[in-house]
């Protein structure tokens, strides 16, 4: 039988791309945070059921990074497969907060920790997250959704 893997946990496998890179083929520092964001909003369409589009269009809020705190251990290099393992750890009123760990095999490069902030189009301002993703996030933070292995 399988197990079930927790529903805050999400995994995004990305390969190191030349654009990724500066001349020495290592990662720049700052695309890391492009990938970061990527397997953010990969997981809002998969565990939450919400794309970034779908929350701009239908629910006219967005969802900005406001802090990102990151330690880098080792460098990566152009054509690494890099695991970027999300935890969804904290829902507060407008925020959320997620640990990533980016790893290269058993050699983690980088853990970070992101806080996003519900902010609505019209009000230019932090609003409490819709109920309906509310109650999703909710969810999974309690462990009442769980995803096949």
């Amino acid at each position: 039988m399988d197990e079930a893997i927790p529903a805050n946990f999400f995994e995004e496998v990305q390969t190191v791309r030349f654009q990724h890179c500066d001349p020495a083929g290592i990662v720049f520092y700052p695309r890391y945070y492009e990938m970061l964001n990527l397997t953010v909003e990969r997981f809002f369409e998969s565990h939450i059921g919400w794309s970034f589009h779908q929350l701009h269009m239908d629910l006219h809020v967005t969802v900005p990074t406001v802090r990102i705190e990151t330690d880098f251990f080792e460098a990566s290099w152009l054509e690494d497969r890099l695991q970027f393992q999300l935890r969804l750890d904290r829902i507060g009123r407008s925020s959320l907060t997620f640990n990533i760990s980016c790893r290269c095999g058993d050699e983690e490069r980088l853990k970070a920790i992101i806080t996003l902030v519900c902010i609505d189009f019209t009000k230019k301002k932090a609003v409490p997250w819709p109920d309906r993703i509310r109650s999703r996030i909710e969810a999974i933070l309690a462990n009442a959704v769980t995803v096949p292995a």
